[in-house]
């Protein structure tokens, strides 16, 4: 497991003064001003967070430093994590979607099926994008208990007992 979590991006600029357009991922959106500072993916980058406003899309931010419309379209896209520690503790059946990426994915009989290299959320509930343990291809299935009744983050796998189709 990682030491930090994603947990929103840098949609572009709001304004002509500095304000960013903030994409949060966490459950209440408002609460990414709560784990700050926040960093880049590398760490090289750190920034103190002060939401502003809802926004169409996202939330409105000052970040410290930023104060031209150019500076805050050059973050654009750029990730913002927290370190694990500053974030909620999960309940036992709650998980953040960087310690499921890479765990291997198995059937009910314990065979490989592959290894989650993504989730997407599009509205309707998460997806594990599983690449294929063949190397040929990548399938999405939902991540619900129904069909994945067992995540082992010890053991780095997690169970999954695809429908007839997905199979």
């Amino acid at each position: 497991m990682t030491d930090r979590i994603c947990v929103g991006a840098i949609a572009g600029a709001f304004g002509v003064a500095g304000e960013v357009r903030l994409k949060s991922f966490c459950a209440t959106p408002e609460d990414i001003a709560a784990y700050g500072p926040l960093t880049t993916e590398d760490g090289s980058r750190s920034f103190a967070i002060r939401l502003t406003r809802p926004v169409a899309g996202g939330l409105g931010a000052r970040i410290t430093g930023i104060t031209t419309k150019e500076q805050a379209d050059a973050l654009r896209g750029t990730a913002l994590y927290a370190l694990r520690d500053k974030l909620p503790r999960l309940p036992d059946d709650e998980f953040y979607h960087a310690d499921l990426i890479g765990l291997a994915v198995q059937d009910p009989g314990g065979v490989l099926i592959g290894k989650v290299q993504a989730i997407h959320n599009h509205g309707a509930g998460d997806l594990l994008e599983i690449t294929s343990a063949t190397g040929r291809g990548t399938r999405l299935i939902p991540f619900t208990r129904a069909i994945v009744p067992t995540v082992d983050l010890a053991a780095g796998r997690l169970v999954a007992d695809l429908p007839e189709g997905l199979d």
